[in-house]
């Protein structure tokens, strides 16, 4: 790919709407202000140092600090990290949050917010090409060991996840100190 059209891919972010990844709404985003939860993002932070201020992060920085994985997401990378909402844990079955923030469930909790998680910084643009590359989907191997299979709901990212279970990417790139941040409106669970 070259660097023009990387460039060409990025999605445009403003603080009043929050584009999707999406094949028809690129633009360069990368002198402007990035707003997630109300609060600037800025690429010289690192993503949990981000996160805490997204009013739209609570839960995932709640669940990032429960399970331990705070100097991880602090610490060089880089990541790409699949963000869910607060409104996507919410669609969680009753329960099922506070289950998971117990201390005696972090390592279920760590399996599933590292399914969150890929290795290197993946852009909009390389996710879009590999959906390209692999005939209408590609495979996406996480930190957890497990794969997120994205694909196009029209022109749309969707991640699905090894359950069945469907998260669109609601605004992407995110750039971080140490990765990026692709923001998803449901929580993805591992087998």
């Amino acid at each position: 790919m070259t660097r023009k059209f990387l460039i060409a891919a990025l999605i445009a972010t403003t603080a009043t709407a929050l584009p999707v990844l999406t094949t028809s709404a690129m633009a360069n985003h990368h002198n402007e202000k990035v707003m997630v939860g109300g609060a600037e993002m800025l690429p010289s932070r690192t993503i949990v140092e981000n996160a805490v201020n997204s009013a739209d992060h609570t839960t995932l920085v709640a669940a990032v600090k429960a399970a331990g994985l705070v100097d991880t997401l602090n610490s060089a990378g880089p990541f790409t990290v699949f963000a869910p909402t607060n409104a996507a844990f919410a669609k969680l079955p009753a329960g099922t949050v506070d289950t998971l923030l117990k201390p005696e469930n972090k390592a279920t909790l760590a399996k599933v917010l590292t399914y969150h998680v890929v290795a290197g910084k993946v852009l909009a643009a390389d996710v879009l090409g590999l959906i390209k590359a692999g005939n209408g989907s590609a495979k996406i191997t996480t930190v957890a060991g497990g794969t997120l299979t994205a694909s196009l709901m029209g022109d749309k990212v969707m991640l699905t996840d090894e359950k069945g279970g469907m998260a669109h990417v609601t605004q992407a790139d995110v750039m971080q100190k140490n990765g990026v941040i692709h923001v998803t409106d449901a929580v993805s669970l591992p087998n």
